[in-house]
């Protein structure tokens, strides 16, 4: 494998569109006041910080860590209706979410989705019957206008040949219904860039280090850059906390005696290579109200989800044994041994889902979006779906034009005025993108992988051409970065000069698929910060 170390940097013209400096955004922030300063870089603040950009107010976004850097990039990757919330008779609320499902998986961003169908078994003393679930998957494919075709049962031989893994000793049927998959993170920090298109300034590994006030209102922010330790600060006319579960902590700046507004459930996912092909996802029931999950993923499984009260430091939320455990003894209901061997997990990761502050387990708690308003003025969102992102974005922007005394309604557009489904940029059809790759190729050099085109194309979209024109540039950068892996490295320079990279997890975790497959080596790791340290 090349080391890199002779490959040229592109980038270093100012035509090439590359990101300002850090310096040069820290900067920016420093010297406007912002309209909206968003803090927190999960896609709650991101799809704010997006929709508020469209309707014309200056925008700061700023997060701890990097964007989508903790449960927005450790979700279970789906879009979808929510098929458990039938059961509580919420009708209307998963209608909702596939309409936003199919929005976003059709008209914003088809580049970054992908249909997913999903097989429901039905086993002998099993929590559900067949009959129930048949007419469960119908009702929710009804619910989506059958755009995915009708929700049915079928039997246990025909799910097999999609699923070979599938077991099935006293399997006696199989429902089957339609919903989509993402790249949590891709998707994320495409809604980052969009934000920036519409003009907002952006900066991640960037901490709150305690907030603004003037006469008792919350107006701007204290902030420390993570990476080399330089302090500035934020004016803005409102604050917005976005933190996730961080959300009190930021409430407490605010007003160290406000009580409690939420609760947190931990959810953790393993990460396993497959052993045979998979065409389906599978759902299975556990008891009355939860479902595990196992999803043919980027080339890998994953399994999921754990669903228990957290009550640790944010930060410190991982995968334990009992987690390990618990998911694999879940997915042995519907899986045989030999796909569950520990020899097989790559990866494992935990996320924290916010919930509304209250009583009962968090299983059976709805995945709500909580917005309140402090004593100093600030305003903080919590909790939701990845599926609702445009949403919640939406939701925010008419609590900021109804606040008392509109204090921004007057410098907004109307959300009515707003674009209904505007893209996300590289839309694009992803079998064309692939095709273009592939026959063009960049020049010199070999042609490009299948693979590697096809990864390009369902990531990027229409924007991996610029990543084609940069191994153009240097030929080196179309090697892959480990043999196993589509993935070149033209996307490290990419992800520096493009899309806000900073660290190797940035790159490995996020931007890339290198450490879901296990592959982010110390060598790798070594070569990645390397690339990163370069001045573009």
């Amino acid at each position: 494998m090349t080391t890199l170390q002779s490959v040229p940097v592109p980038g270093t013209h100012p035509a090439s569109g590359s990101l300002p400096s850090r310096a040069e955004t820290r900067e920016q922030l420093a010297k406007a006041t912002y309209d909206l300063l968003v803090i927190g870089g999960g896609i709650l603040g991101i799809s704010t910080a997006w929709h508020a950009a469209q309707a014309g107010l200056r925008v700061a976004l700023v997060d701890a860590g990097d964007f989508a850097g903790a449960t927005s990039s450790a979700s279970s990757k789906l879009l979808h209706g929510g098929l458990r919330y039938l059961q509580t008779g919420a009708v209307k609320l998963v209608a909702e979410n596939h309409f936003e499902r199919r929005a976003v998986s059709r008209q914003v961003a088809p580049h970054l989705s992908n249909p997913l169908t999903f097989y429901l078994p039905v086993y002998k003393g099993g929590p559900h019957g067949a009959a129930k679930l048949g007419a469960g998957v119908f009702a929710y494919s009804a619910l989506s206008a059958f755009g995915d075709g009708v929700g049915h049962v079928i039997s246990p031989g025909k799910a097999q040949r999609d699923v070979p893994e599938l077991r099935t000793e006293n399997l006696r049927a199989v429902a089957v219904y339609g919903d989509d998959q993402m790249n949590d993170s891709r998707m994320a920090l495409m809604t980052v860039r969009a934000a920036v298109q519409s003009g907002a300034v952006v900066l991640n590994h960037a901490e709150v280090t305690g907030l603004r006030f003037t006469q008792g209102r919350v107006t701007g922010a204290e902030l420390r850059d993570r990476t080399d330790g330089t302090e500035f600060g934020v004016d803005a006319r409102l604050v917005l906390n976005a933190t996730g579960p961080w959300v009190d902590h930021l409430r407490k700046m605010e007003d160290p005696k406000a009580a409690p507004s939420i609760r947190l459930s931990k959810g953790a996912h393993l990460v396993l290579k497959r052993t045979a092909p998979w065409k389906a996802a599978l759902a299975t029931p556990i008891d009355k109200y939860r479902i595990t999950f196992a999803l043919p993923w980027e080339d890998m499984l994953l399994l999921g989800t754990t669903d228990e009260e957290y009550e640790g430091d944010p930060a410190d939320v991982s995968v334990n044994e009992k987690d390990t455990a618990q998911i694999l003894d879940e997915a042995a209901f519907s899986i045989r041994d030999q796909q569950l061997s520990r020899d097989l997990i790559t990866y494992s990761f935990a996320g924290l889902r916010v919930l509304p502050g209250g009583p009962g387990g968090t299983s059976q708690a709805k995945r709500e979006t909580v917005v309140t308003e402090g004593r100093g003025g600030m305003l903080s969102v919590a909790g939701g779906k990845w599926t609702t992102f445009r949403h919640i974005g939406r939701t925010v922007m008419s609590k900021l034009a109804a606040l008392p005394g509109r204090p921004l309604a007057d410098d907004m557009e109307p959300l009515s005025q707003l674009p209904k489904k505007l893209p996300l940029p590289g839309i694009a059809n992803p079998r064309a993108v692939a095709h273009r790759l592939l026959v063009d190729g960049p020049a010199p050099g070999p042609r490009m992988a299948a693979d590697t085109a096809r990864h390009l194309a369902t990531h990027y979209g229409s924007l991996s051409f610029d990543i084609a024109r940069l191994v153009s540039q240097s030929p080196e950068l179309g090697e892959r970065i480990h043999p196993d892996a589509p993935e070149i490295w033209a996307q490290v320079v990419y992800a520096r000069d493009h899309e806000w990279a900073e660290t190797a997890d940035d790159v490995l975790r996020r931007r890339t698929t290198l450490t879901i497959r296990g592959l982010a080596t110390d060598d790798i790791r070594t070569k990645v910060e390397d690339l990163l340290e370069r001045t573009p």
